[in-house]
């Protein structure tokens, strides 16, 4: 049903029900102001019919009989309107319209009464005058014919047909104007009736009507389609992911895999190997090992790169993670010698496992990579907040003393699978540290150390705490760290 016909039917069933209310309120007020307006008028009659009534009792059996034909003439003429009952000592004068057949008067009706004649309603009022004020009965009724019923009858007519009349004229008009006032929606509703998300890139182009309710349900449809568009391609981003994750992992895995199956042949091949080779075949399937943990290790940690969601992102104190990284390398690297200069807070809104695994890989680059020439690790984490006042950044610095990177190859480490010749990683550290800082919007940086000794320095920079929001960085952020580019 038509939202135009569902208000005309609302509309023609609820202005009845109103009309019929505000008549019956209206038919209530009637009757209580005919009523008084009634009184008031027989009150107003009686003042000048009592008069009247005195002056002709007054001269009634005295030896004045002109004055006495005069004055009764006098109350016959007033009372015209109403019906008197006068009771003299002759009898009773009566005047006026009379109730047939006389009903039963009231001893005493100050204030006016209905009392009923036949079939007809009568006002009646009585009064002491003469020498009855002085005690005894009334000795002056006035009767006043009751319309009031017929007036209010009438009333309820005109009120009942109004009602049905208002009934199809109400739903009719607001019809008309519903279905006018719902024209913008029609249109809304025809363009996009158009639409499907899954075959057509077009999206809805909605013109402000300056009706509120069509237009912000416009606004919702294109936050609605802008939604799906963003699912939809974060499902393909995902299913890219998965793509290269499974192609990445079976062209790196093949070398080592057959590395391994070349070492397990010898060994079925050669029982009776010597120890010596037995030992070093060993050792290489040991490595070969540790290698492909390392490369599937890596590889999960830079597809859920590709794939967090802005929700992941919270406020996180660098330095804390920074610490417990450390506390890390020193477990597992107790040769490696670190000493750590870092503030006791510093805020970046950031991916917490992200942020340390980030931190994790360029310490571990820095131990594998950076042993000065005696063999030892030594390196020096520095963490602070950038000295210029325009630049709100944390800065992340790792030396190490290592024989240090030639300035044309500085970009090329961040790449995929870019290892030394003696290198045993799996050539994704860096490369998974360089996402994280293209997702977290940093920027990183290989320098050369600042107090000119041999080694390295990687510089890395986040934005602090207010500089941007997750969402901003999630939408510039390039997806690709499993299908090609480093996203620097």
């Amino acid at each position: 049903m038509r939202l135009s016909t569902r208000v005309a039917l609302a509309v023609g069933a609820s202005v009845p029900l109103l009309v019929l209310a505000s008549g019956w309120l209206l038919l209530h007020l009637v009757s209580n102001d005919l009523r008084a307006h009634r009184d008031a008028q027989l009150r107003a009659r009686a003042t000048v019919v009592a008069k009247n009534a005195k002056a002709y009792l007054d001269v009634v059996g005295t030896d004045h009989p002109i004055m006495e034909e005069a004055r009764h003439r006098r109350l016959v003429n007033s009372a015209r309107d109403v019906g008197v009952w006068l009771t003299v000592p002759q009898g009773r004068v009566s005047a006026g319209p009379q109730p047939d057949p006389p009903p039963v008067l009231p001893a005493a009706a100050p204030d006016p009464v209905t009392v009923t004649s036949g079939d007809k309603d009568w006002l009646v009022l009585s009064l002491r005058i003469g020498t009855a004020k002085q005690g005894g009965t009334p000795n002056l009724w006035l009767f006043s014919p009751d319309t009031a019923d017929d007036e209010l009858t009438l009333v309820r007519q005109r009120v009942l047909t109004g009602a049905l009349l208002a009934a199809p004229l109400a739903g009719a008009a607001a019809w008309a104007i519903t279905a006018r006032a719902v024209r913008p929606l029609r249109r809304l509703q025809r363009r996009t009736s158009g639409l499907d998300p899954r075959t057509s890139a077009a999206r809805l182009d909605h013109t402000p009507t300056r009706i509120a309710e069509v237009d912000d349900l416009a606004q919702t449809l294109q936050t609605v389609l802008n939604r799906y568009d963003e699912q939809v391609a974060r499902t393909g981003e995902a299913l890219a992911t998965a793509r290269a994750f499974a192609a990445t992992a079976s062209h790196e895995l093949r070398t080592p895999l057959m590395s391994m199956r070349t070492n397990l042949d010898i060994l079925t091949d050669h029982p009776d190997l010597d120890s010596a080779d037995r030992a070093e075949v060993l050792d290489d399937l040991g490595r070969e090992q540790a290698r492909l943990l390392g490369l599937l290790v890596m590889l999960r940690a830079l597809a859920q790169g590709d794939l967090v969601e802005a929700e992941a992102f919270a406020t996180q104190n660098l330095a804390e993670l920074v610490d417990a990284s450390v506390a890390d390398l020193r477990r597992t690297h107790p040769d490696a010698r670190v000493s750590v200069h870092t503030a006791a807070e510093l805020w970046v809104h950031g991916w917490e496992q992200g942020l340390r695994s980030a931190v994790d890989n360029l310490l571990t680059n820095a131990s594998t990579h950076g042993r000065a020439e005696d063999g030892v690790a030594r390196i020096e984490v520095t963490l602070r907040l950038s000295r210029d006042p325009r630049d709100q950044t944390v800065v992340l610095s790792v030396d190490d003393h290592g024989p240090g990177i030639i300035t044309e190859r500085r970009e090329e480490v961040f790449q995929r699978f870019r290892r030394g010749p003696s290198s045993p990683g799996s050539g994704l550290g860096l490369t998974l540290v360089a996402q994280q800082v293209a997702l977290h919007r940093g920027r990183i940086a290989v320098l050369d150390r600042p107090d000119g000794r041999p080694g390295i320095r990687f510089e890395l920079r986040l934005p602090a705490t207010g500089v941007r929001d997750a969402q901003t960085t999630l939408s510039l952020l390039p997806r690709d760290w499993l299908t090609g580019a480093t996203g620097q």
